[in-house]
């Protein structure tokens, strides 16, 4: 094995291949087996088709912030890297964490899928050595191996070769697109049954699209995976977007195929496809499954095949694009000392294989908790997605707003907005009707968040280079979050209390009375829990604005304070005439640099080092206003060569560039860049001739940033002496 140290993740992602990981990613299990159902039980075809396609418009936005921060970023770690580079470490931990979790759930959910899959059109096969019940799904020893084999299988798929499993997802992505488009023909074409109605009798048709549309973020998760393969793409950035297009123009329509799909019949029993959805939880067989039973009944067991080999391919590549993602995440955050420095190592394939051998480990651990509590798990996916998107859109808002490019921070902040709609939808129960999570979902989320207070506590304490902690918007928002989650939590609670007396209740008089009579006592007590529900959400309303209101004047007050802070930290290390950073910003840089190469965690990097040739001649000749244009100009052409690296004034015309991640990939072409550039200027009093050169860190060899410095330095003079032969101004 070789250290992440010495070698980076290999670039070798073709378009077609991030496709597919964005595609297969982004639609699973679900999609054929719980999806249709739960979306038709809402808002009927018509209704759960229009809210996908919305839903689907509305992450094409989301698409677009990604792609436009992944061009500005071209480096692993997708929304965690984002956040860092715009809103710092401390806001970043917060979308890491999320990440993390949404995408482990995601995993999970694939995993324990397959047992799954066995029971429904296999057999009871692996229904073997039953160890317990677990929130009442039965959990046998023979399935909880069969989750595990699977793990493995996929965590060693994982590190092999990207261009192996790339293939292999490009193959299984044309798979089950093929089998489902071809069902849904099939069916099509020998319809037979009534799609009436199109939407859900008895419920308002636009809050029914709305309500489809809002858990979006939940139905897409996934598409966005490959932002943490940046680092890895061999295509033009530029083409990030189209990619996105692509991925969600086939998701989108997979999902609308399924849903008209799964109402184009309904077994005999049942006089249209509302009595079937409605029924079709209490169902057994494929009778249970919706597409299935449309394939079979007009396909026979060959349209069943289809979707199964369809089902499977969903899993697998799910399976492998959240590991794959997974695990890019743990990298950067090892690159940053934020996990274990040992997650950052990369086999001879160039994975990073201790990552994938943890989540291999945490995965295995699973299928002992059962089906039940991973869906648990998973429903939080709902809330995270919505702050990871939040995080993002809002990043790509702020480097438009820098860039003075108002079409896209348009697009951030609309981005932003509905987000937040979102996510009142989804957690306020009371609201907008009913919850739409299980109460122990909003139980696991209050643990999670609380885990990330503890384990950012930690990371505060271990920081020796005080990048976390600088203002306390990490813990507000966490604790804000387990406040809420806690209110919600307890309302829920009482809620599910008053459902059991009152069921506890109806079960007692129901002996004593005839069926389908209710005394007056029954209406009395019914009457009295429907009262103390809707108690119970004004109760939370109300406590819920107060906080809220208590919230926003405390960050408002913070905010001031940072602002000012902000302000005097700008003074020192802000370049005031060309805004770049400053001597005493390359300082701290030099010390954390220091550190690192003294502990022997030093990552690879360069140093560039840059001097204005001409500037005494520009003085001399045309007065200081020139000379400070001239300056300005060096450091506008710097800036743009090393786009992705800090650049720093250390004097009257002496620039020092940090040269990490893409940057230090690309050193030798960014170079010859700024030589093409400069060579050209000479000659021109507005455009100036900047001479440089570049060393690289030796590990082993070098004891400081100093000694790198000075390699830079010469070799900075000797290109000096070149444009001086060229013709260019020097002080000599």
């Amino acid at each position: 094995m070789i250290s992440e140290n010495t070698e980076h993740l290999k670039v070798n992602m073709p378009a077609k291949g991030a496709w597919a990981f964005a595609v297969g990613t982004a639609i699973g299990w679900g999609s054929l087996v719980v999806t249709s159902r739960s979306y038709l039980a809402q808002a009927g075809p018509l209704g759960s088709a229009l809210g996908i396609i919305i839903g689907g418009a509305i992450m094409l936005l989301i698409a677009r912030n990604y792609s436009y921060l992944m061009e500005a970023f071209p480096d692993a770690g997708g929304a965690y890297t984002y956040t860092r580079e715009m809103f710092g470490f401390d806001r970043a931990f917060i979308t890491a964490w999320f990440v993390l979790i949404t995408y482990l759930a995601i995993l999970w959910a694939n995993v324990t899928a397959v047992p799954l899959f066995f029971r429904y059109f296999i057999g009871p096969i692996f229904e073997f050595g039953r160890m317990y019940s677990f929130f009442g799904y039965d959990v046998y020893f023979g399935e909880v191996l069969l989750s595990d084999i699977v793990v493995v299988i996929f965590g060693f798929v994982c590190l092999q070769p990207k261009k192996i499993y790339s293939n292999m997802n490009i193959v299984m992505v044309f798979i089950f697109t093929i089998c489902i488009v071809a069902v849904f023909a099939g069916s099509a074409i020998n319809l037979d049954r009534s799609l009436e109605p199109a939407f859900l009798p008895g419920k308002n048709n636009l809050v029914a699209v709305f309500g489809i549309t809002a858990i979006s973020p939940w139905a897409f998760i996934g598409f966005e995976s490959i932002s943490h393969l940046t680092e890895e793409f061999s295509f033009k950035h530029s083409k990030i977007f189209k990619v996105f297009v692509a991925a969600l123009g086939v998701t989108t329509l997979l999902y609308v195929l399924v849903i008209i799909l799964s109402v184009t019949a309904y077994p005999p029993q049942f006089s249209s496809w509302v009595e079937y959805i409605q029924s079709a939880g209490s169902l057994t067989g494929i009778e249970a499954l919706p597409p299935f039973y449309a394939a079979y009944h007009y396909m026979g067991s060959f349209g069943v095949s289809l979707l199964m080999a369809a089902l499977l391919c969903l899993i697998f590549t799910s399976l492998i694009g959240n590991t794959t993602a997974l695990s890019r995440v743990i990298y950067t955050l090892a690159k940053d000392r934020v996990a274990p420095a040992m997650f950052g190592d990369l086999n001879k394939n160039m994975a990073p294989y201790k990552a994938i051998h943890f989540i291999m480990i945490v995965s295995a651990l699973i299928p002992f908790i059962g089906r039940t509590a991973v869906g648990w798990i998973v429903d939080v996916t709902t809330i995270g997605a919505v702050i990871v998107y939040s995080f993002v859109s809002a990043g790509a808002a702020k480097l438009a707003m820098q860039r003075f490019d108002r079409k896209q921070a348009a697009i951030g902040f609309v981005s932003v907005a509905i987000m937040l709609v979102f996510a009142i939808y989804m957690v306020a129960p009371g609201l907008f009707g009913t919850s739409r999570l299980e109460t122990a979902t909003y139980f696991l989320f209050i643990v999670w968040t609380t885990l990330g207070l503890l384990f950012f506590r930690r990371l505060i304490s271990t920081d020796s280079r005080q990048r976390f902690g600088k203002n306390v918007t990490v813990w507000m928002v966490l604790l804000s979050l387990v406040l809420l989650m806690a209110i919600i939590w307890m309302r829920q609670s009482m809620i599910e209390s008053s459902h059991y007396v009152m069921k506890t209740v109806h079960e007692h008089y129901s002996a004593e009375l005839e069926m389908g009579r209710l005394s007056e006592e029954e209406l009395f007590i019914d009457s009295q829990i429907e009262e103390l529900n809707d108690a119970n959400t004004r109760i939370i309303i109300a406590s819920t604005a107060l906080f809220s209101f208590a919230l926003v004047l405390m960050l408002s007050n913070h905010s001031l304070m940072q602002k000012r802070m902000l302000e005097k930290e700008r003074a020192i290390n802000i370049d005031s005439m060309t805004g770049t950073k400053s001597k005493h910003a390359f300082g701290d840089a030099e010390y954390d640099y220091n550190m690192d190469i003294e502990n022997g965690t030093a990552q690879p990097f360069a140093i560039a080092v840059c001097d204005v040739n001409g500037l005494k001649f520009i003085n001399d000749t045309y007065g200081h206003k020139a000379g400070d244009a001239y300056i300005k100009s060096a450091a506008k052409i710097i800036c743009d060569v090393f786009k992705h690296s800090p650049v720093f004034r250390m004097g009257g015309d002496e620039f020092a560039v940090l040269l990490a991640g893409a940057d230090y990939q690309d050193r030798a072409q960014l170079k010859a860049e700024l030589a093409k550039v400069s060579e050209s200027n000479i000659g021109s009093i507005e455009n100036a001739v900047v001479a440089a050169g570049i060393s690289e860190y030796i590990p082993g060899s070098d004891k400081d940033v100093h000694a790198i410095f000075e390699r830079a330095d010469k070799l900075m003079y000797e290109d000096k002496m070149r444009l001086k032969g060229l013709g260019a101004k020097t002080r000599d």
